[in-house]
């Protein structure tokens, strides 16, 4: 049996931790109202992206002019790009390992296709790492300031690569915010990209060529899915983080709880010991 000492030291050690998860989960609190707002900003803007994109493929689609944007091109997917979005830190839940997960289950589901990867995010980078998977690029710490700048560069390669057709498709993976409890994961293809469908297009007056236009909102419209992703990522991760300390502080608590119900029952063994001791040794004197 642990003597009291012992018990008092665990009690103290678990308060300790509790104190730690309960910051943890106020500073990912904190971090998922800005990163949620960021979110939220960003969807209104991707949702009038893609409408526009669809009025200026309709127009084009009864064009004259021939010819197609390359990002357009449809091929048989025996090259694809996946890019794994996960988090640098862990202690958010199976926030990580799902997303690990779900890219090998898209490996198992391609058997017949080369499959190349871009790891942002230390987690997923250091287990595909690890596991000689083919990594075109891996990124780190993009989570801890989102650049826009930053996530184009990284579409604008893939981009380059599709292009010069040295891949055939790119797919995202990502866990997509809902709210504070609940995320997501996706699998989305970006690219080729699938152009949005218009059944009632308006009729709009172009002053410049929509095949021009076309062409200079297809790339816009990859590196806004990328910045999406990785936004969404981020809010979904906070989010998961914090869910997850806010059930290792209560777990804590009813730890700690145990703990003090044992100890009183220890102390309180102790004195009915020493008391049946002292008892004993009057009654011997006698």
């Amino acid at each position: 049996m642990p003597s009291l000492i012992d018990i008092r030291r665990r009690i103290r050690s678990v308060k300790n931790t509790q104190q730690i998860t309960k910051a943890m989960k106020m500073v990912s609190a904190a971090k998922l109202r800005r990163a949620q707002d960021r979110v939220i900003a960003s969807r209104p803007y991707g949702a009038m992206l893609r409408e526009i994109l669809g009025n200026v493929a309709a127009a084009v689609a009864n064009d004259e002019i021939e010819g197609k944007n390359p990002l357009l091109a449809q091929r048989p997917e025996k090259r694809i790009l996946l890019v794994l979005v996960t988090s640098d830190k862990g202690l958010a839940g199976a926030f990580n390992t799902n997303l690990i997960k779900a890219a090998q289950r898209f490996s198992v589901e391609h058997p017949d296709a080369s499959i190349s990867m871009v790891l942002i995010g230390r987690k997923g980078r250091d287990f595909f790492r690890k596991r000689g998977a083919t990594v075109v690029a891996d990124h780190i710490n993009m989570a801890a300031k989102l650049v826009y700048a930053d996530v184009a560069a990284i579409a604008g390669k893939a981009m380059e690569l599709y292009r010069r057709e040295e891949i055939d498709a790119v797919y995202l993976i990502y866990n997509e915010f809902k709210s504070v409890s609940t995320q997501t994961l996706v699998a989305r293809r970006v690219l080729p990209i699938q152009m949005p469908e218009q059944t009632n297009p308006p009729d709009y007056i172009f002053e410049q060529s929509p095949v021009e236009m076309l062409d200079a909102l297809l790339p816009r419209y990859v590196e806004t899915e990328f910045y999406r992703a990785l936004a969404e990522s981020t809010a979904a991760e906070h989010a998961a983080r914090m869910t997850a300390m806010e059930a290792a502080t209560s777990n804590a608590g009813d730890m700690i709880e145990r703990l003090t119900l044992y100890m009183n029952r220890v102390r309180q063994a102790s004195i009915t010991k020493e008391i049946i001791e002292v008892v004993s040794g009057a009654a011997a004197a006698e």
